[in-house]
């Protein structure tokens, strides 16, 4: 038997989620017909989501996502950061090298967890809350692979620190996160055969521990 629903939570949800795909904004008229709902109901619904900040109207009385949206993403980072960090810990002594979980913001990649390893002389110190263009860097470019029938991983040299190379991999099956696991090095090249199945695999293990 299925599990009972609230249709008006759902209904709510669904005006979020129609909202995050319309970047130009919606009327009520325009957002009802999408949820295929009368324009009372869709007018309550945006009347109680303005309430808490997460539907906003412009000018024009066109409807976007509200701020209130960013303080729930914001309470998601720690969880993404405690789910990743055992994978990025391993991978990183593993390799011997810096380890990162990267995720989108707008069009920058925002490094949300590092680790490094604990027993090399030197490794490339990459802090928590440094951000790129996408268009940059290893952790970047492979949030843009997204065709599953494409590469599987992203490799740079230079790109963003002279003398730094890094291989990176897209945390894919996730719905609604756009993410890389990755790892950067100063040691030379990196050996693609050897690195590039363990960044594919720890990407893969954390996509599974967010599901």
């Amino acid at each position: 038997m299925a599990a009972e629903t609230s249709q008006t939570l759902d209904r709510g949800l669904r005006v979020l989620r129609v909202l995050s795909e319309c970047t130009e904004g919606l009327t009520v008229t325009e957002l009802a017909a999408k949820l295929a709902v009368n324009r009372t109901v869709a007018y309550r619904l945006v009347s109680t989501l303005e309430q808490h900040a997460l539907v906003r109207r412009d000018a024009r009385g066109r409807l976007f996502l509200g701020l209130g949206i960013l303080h729930l993403a914001s309470a998601v980072q720690p969880v993404l950061r405690d789910l990743a960090v055992p994978v990025l810990r391993s991978l990183a002594e593993a390799i011997g090298s810096t380890a990162h979980l990267t995720v989108a913001d707008g069009d920058e990649a925002l490094a949300l967890a590092v680790v490094e390893p604990t027993w090399t002389d030197f490794h490339v110190s990459y802090r928590v809350g440094s951000r790129h263009p996408l268009t940059q860097g290893a952790a970047g470019k492979a949030i843009t692979l997204t065709d599953p029938a494409g590469p599987a991983f992203a490799v740079t040299s230079g790109e963003l620190q002279s003398g730094a190379h890094g291989l990176a991999a897209p945390v894919r099956g996730v719905e609604g996160l756009a993410a890389s696991v990755g790892v950067v090095t100063l040691d030379g090249a990196i050996d693609e055969s050897v690195v590039a199945p363990r960044v594919i695999a720890a990407a893969q293990q954390i996509a599974e521990r967010l599901r």
